[in-house]
């Protein structure tokens, strides 16, 4: 038998115990044999290991050996620029590694989130003496004292208590308080029975004497801890896609430099220009500017999204959200508000809405005791909130004392004379008021419980004989309620005689009425669903909640619409086979309900099987493991417990669900984004490719020198580049559904368009620049030219600038894929206009200023140059508004083929 089935000798004498607490000595023996009341840390990976992982990833590896090589070939042939070539390189690769690192370092707080949760003192009897003992000291078998605001300290069996209420929502996810007791449980969970107090709930009322069994990693609190520290890191779709890219190119960077550093041999190229070749191919080839605009376009993404209450803690996370096809939400706290109210009231047989202050004020007139009662019958105790007075406690009391407020403002200073406090057993509670009328008893308890002890009913201001016709309305009325997912709760009362005794006060009481709570859903919710649907992803509620409460509110909010849906509790998922789980997940409409730490992240692995992108939602500690296992983990900013919020991508700020929607929505952006910029980088590639194989296979002079390319990729198309990651979303984003999991970033209509299209384009423009320049100034075929003759380094100069100038206009033409430029403006892009305002100043400074031409290797040129290259440029935009109007037209023929096809 489990503890919780034992009767409180039996419990203690399992552990070993006694009723006065353990020795000092025997305490000592068992915490060195279980060990302290904490939980243990997950070994790491150290912080410095991770900021040297992103200096050697494939990008990194190969630039370095690109610098290395650049200063090996300063070494032994100085005077050719190639150590500020490796500098640069190593600046870049430095730049690139700390931007990455700070967005990929996750801030490690989640074992101290869930320690804060737990209090550092306790009163812990031991030799028949209370002693206040540190939380770490606590073993098996010691009998600990707790009272109302007191946060458990381990995993405990009640054996003394007195009207004693806990809120188990961070643990369980039930958003009701439950009332525990002392006596055996007959059957049911040990997490859910009601003697067992679990480490990191709280006391909302009452006082307890508690028998501790578990403690640190033992405790349900220290398994879902172990789960949140075990959970492995799940890859984004964006990291994956990055690290795909990076391969590709990464590999054939290196590749294609290698190749042709052996033709470089066979041809009999000096070894060092061979080396400085080969450098070059793999400087052009690799976009070094790629990793640091990405990130700077996710910070950019998160700075927008945060002015939506929506904050970001892992960057990838933004387009991750943009990919899912599953939200996986709680119920307290995430679709619901986290505090309860007072749905309905029945008064005379007859329901009311709560909502109403002035219908609440009028019916006061006739039901004034039921409203007295509402407000008087509580064990709550005044604080202070933000600098308000507030009342502490139950929050179904708060929610009770609220109500009656609105219907008698009026201040009810009645001293409270006597009480019988609530329990388990007797499912009720009583207090007595000194009144000008005289002494009053009010009561509040279980519909039935409080229907029992009743023989007359207030009914219209007048009290009538409380009939059987009258109680089965009453109780049918309950049964309604409680079907709505209400908390129903009954109140009475009965003016006592002068010579009222203790004994015998709960008898031939008045009934006044019913009160039904519910924990309300946010009011933008039902909005927010119905978008997810049209936005093609499926929401599914997993809850630690009643079965009946969950399902009653999927059907508020939309969530449900059918009138069976598949309602699976934690019992019933406890049963299922991973094929059963993934069979069930087909249903078109499930609830998981009752379901505990470790089965809400099945769930989420189970989806992840099916090749979902999954997004879990939570604000409490048993959410966690579920946050961390998801693709992506969204915590509540506002209830949301710390430890939620540690384990968790993104943190809702505004606590509501609707934020969901805007981030999906830039989310889905922020992947057409990278498109946009990625076009855009490795477009300019070709323009840098094509001069090193012209000056391989023509034995020409180099056109584009390595540092001229490291000028163009980390800072001309820098901020141009970036501003094409921040495009705004298309307005019809979220009227598709998600992009296919098999969907590649880099695929063939983006490679041809960049490589074959736009990249071609530029890079005819800058070998014609190139020779322009050559011609002009006499050079004959075969004739080399010196690396400061001033004729070459006019050249190099034209060829870089006309590439800068290319990238200019394309800069406008890569914003959309199919949209015109000419319907798009150019001016809706603030970031894209400062890009270019850059790029022209960036150009200007290298070709025109003696620290310019003495960094880059370049000479200024005349206005005749820039006129020859304008051609160019409006060549590559007139071929790419033709490709766009081709392309605009086959997909408007397309759907007008398929609207005629017979359905």
């Amino acid at each position: 038998m489990h503890i919780h089935q034992l009767s409180v000798p039996e419990a203690i004498a399992r552990l070993r115990s006694n009723i006065s607490g353990l020795s000092h000595e025997e305490a000592k023996r068992r915490l060195q044999e279980y060990g302290a009341n904490s939980l243990a840390q997950v070994t790491r990976e150290p912080l410095w290991a991770r900021f040297l992982k992103e200096f050697t990833h494939l990008f990194s590896l190969i630039l370095w050996v690109a610098a290395g090589t650049a200063f090996v070939a300063e070494r032994f042939a100085p005077g050719q620029g190639m150590a500020r070539l490796g500098c640069a390189v190593v600046i870049v690769i430095l730049v690139s590694g700390i931007f990455s690192f700070w967005q990929e370092h996750r801030v490690e707080q989640t074992l101290a989130a869930l320690r804060k949760l737990l209090p550092q003192q306790v009163d812990v009897l031991r030799e028949g003496k209370v002693s206040r003992l540190p939380r770490v000291d606590l073993v098996p078998g010691d009998i600990i004292l707790l009272a109302q605001g007191d946060h458990v300290p381990a995993d405990c069996r009640l054996i003394e208590g007195f009207s004693v209420k806990v809120n188990n929502a961070a643990i369980t996810g039930e958003s009701l308080t439950m009332a525990r007791e002392a006596i055996p449980c007959e059957e049911g969970s040990l997490a859910y029975g009601k003697n067992i107090l679990l480490a990191g709930s709280s006391m909302v009322a009452g006082q307890a004497k508690a028998l501790v069994f578990a403690t640190g990693p033992r405790t349900e609190f220290g398994k879902i801890a172990h789960l949140t520290q075990s959970s492995g890191e799940v890859m984004s779709p964006l990291r994956r896609e990055i690290a795909h890219l990076s391969r590709l190119i990464g590999i054939f960077a290196v590749l294609i430099g290698l190749a042709f550093f052996a033709i470089g041999r066979l041809f009999g190229i000096p070894l060092w220009d061979d080396y400085i070749f080969a450098i070059g191919i793999i400087v052009a080839m690799v976009p070094e500017g790629l990793l640091p605009t990405l990130t700077l376009s996710l910070v950019l993404a998160t700075q927008r999204m945060a002015k939506r209450n929506v904050l970001i803690r892992h960057l990838p996370s933004v387009e991750t959200l943009g990919a899912t096809t599953v939200i996986c939400t709680d119920k307290t706290g995430t679709l619901t508000q986290n505090r309860m109210s007072v749905k309905q009231i029945l008064l005379g047989g007859t329901p009311y809405a709560a909502g109403d202050a002035g219908k609440l004020a009028s019916l006061a007139k006739d039901y004034r005791p039921f409203f007295v009662a509402a407000r008087l019958c509580h064990d709550l105790r005044p604080g202070e909130e933000n600098g308000r007075c507030v009342f502490l406690g139950d929050p179904m009391e708060i929610a009770l004392v609220e109500m009656a407020t609105q219907a008698i403002p009026s201040p009810m200073e009645y001293q409270r004379l006597d009480e019988i406090p609530f329990d388990a057993d007797r499912m009720r509670q009583s207090t007595v008021h000194e009144t000008p009328e005289g002494a009053l008893l009010l009561c509040k308890g279980a519909p039935e419980v409080v229907a029992s002890i009743c023989t007359r009913m207030l009914k219209g201001g007048e009290v009538e004989p409380f009939s059987e016709k009258l109680r089965n309305e009453i109780g049918a009325a309950q049964e309604s309620m409680a079907e709505q997912g209400m908390r129903v709760l009954a109140l009475a009362y009965r003016l006592l005689p002068a010579n009222w005794q203790h004994a015998g006060l709960e008898e031939e009481l008045i009934f006044a009425g019913l009160a039904g709570l519910e924990d309300p859903p946010r009011p933008e919710v039902p909005e927010a669903i119905r978008k997810c649907h049209q936005a093609g992803i499926r929401v599914i509620m997993v809850t630690g909640d009643h079965p009946s409460t969950a399902q009653a509110i999927a059907r508020e909010i939309g969530l449900v619409q059918s009138d069976k849906p598949l309602v699976v509790t934690g019992e019933k998922l406890g049963g299922f086979t991973g094929t059963q789980l993934r069979l069930a997940l087909d249903e078109p409409e499930i609830i998981f309900a009752r379901v505990s730490a470790d089965q809400k992240m099945r769930i989420v692995d189970a989806l992840k099987q099916k090749q979902h992108i999954v997004a879990v939602t939570g604000d409490g500690v048993n959410d966690a493991p579920a946050l961390k296992s998801a693709h992506i983990g969204i915590a509540m900013g506002i209830t949301g417990t710390d430890v939620a919020k540690e384990a968790a991508d993104m943190v809702l700020l505004d606590d509501n669900f609707a934020s969901i929607v805007n981030a999906v929505e830039e989310g889905r952006a922020v992947f057409e984004n990278i498109r946009r910029f990625l076009t855009y980088i490795l477009a300019h590639n070709v323009p840098e490719l094509i001069p090193y194989l012209a000056f391989m296979l023509f034995k020409i002079p180099l056109p584009l020198t390595p540092i001229q390319i490291l000028s163009v990729d980390m800072g001309t198309d820098s901020l141009t580049a970036l501003g094409l990651g921040v495009e705004r979303p298309d307005p019809k984003v979220m009227e598709q559904p998600p992009r296919s999991r098999n969907e590649r970033l880099f695929n063939w209509p983006l490679v041809l368009r960049a490589y074959f299209f736009l990249g071609a384009i530029e890079a005819i423009a800058a070998m014609a620049s190139f020779f322009f320049i050559l011609h002009r100034g006499g050079w004959l075929y075969g004739q080399q030219l010196a690396q400061n003759d001033p004729l070459y380094l006019q050249a190099t100069t034209a060829c870089l600038t006309s590439i800068i100038v290319m990238q200019i206009v394309n800069v406008f033409l890569c914003r959309s894929r199919y949209q015109s430029i000419f319907s798009q403006g150019i001016l809706g892009n603030p970031l894209v206009l400062w890009g270019v305002l850059l790029e022209i100043v960036l150009i200007l400074f290298i070709d025109y200023t003696p620290l310019g031409n003495a960094i880059f290797g370049t000479a200024p040129i005349d206005g005749k140059v820039w006129l020859f290259i304008v051609p160019f440029a409006l060549f590559l935009l007139v071929l790419e508004e033709s490709r766009k109007w081709l392309a605009r037209t086959l997909a408007n023929s397309f759907t007008r083929q398929k609207a005629t096809m017979p359905s």
